[in-house]
């Protein structure tokens, strides 16, 4: 058996999560140099606007989750949103993901989160299977829309 160990990133682990960062990238087709990702993760951990959590095997960084806290206004209480995830592909079907869902429902549960939200590719049946699997249920009421904009 694998043994997972999650940790909460601060700045200085800027160096092990942003490889794993350009990985998630590169899996939804969206290229960024080093540098661009170790700027905005360095910005979101300075400014405490998100929450991410390492996972190791051994002393290797093979994964991250990055979690967004927000509000759920139909349930009138904190909710988190579960922005990113990613797998080392050599790593993938050890656990890491179910390690790292799983310390994303501690982190909800300890700030008195009602729900954890998440959203994934129609193509990624295989991270459809795993939310699945660790209880989340497909939202098939709602319609997502994005309002994209030009960068200033």
């Amino acid at each position: 058996m694998t043994i997972v160990r999650i940790e909460t990133a601060d700045e200085a682990a800027l160096a092990q999560l942003s490889p794993l960062f350009l990985g998630y990238l590169d899996f939804y087709g969206k290229p960024a140099s080093l540098e661009t990702v170790k700027h905005f993760l360095g910005e979101r951990l300075r400014r405490k606007q998100s929450v991410i959590h390492l996972a190791f095997i051994d002393a290797q960084a093979v994964g991250f989750m990055q979690l967004y806290p927000s509000f759920a206004s139909l349930s009138l209480a904190p909710s988190w949103i579960l922005n990113d995830l990613f797998v080392l592909p050599e790593t993938r079907g050890r656990g890491v993901a179910t390690a790292l869902l799983q310390s994303a429902r501690t982190l909800a549960e300890e700030t008195g989160a009602r729900e954890i939200f998440l959203q994934t590719a129609r193509s990624n049946a295989t991270a459809q299977r795993l939310y699945v699997n660790h209880g989340y249920v497909r939202d098939d009421e709602f319609l997502v829309y994005t309002l994209g904009l030009p960068r200033s």
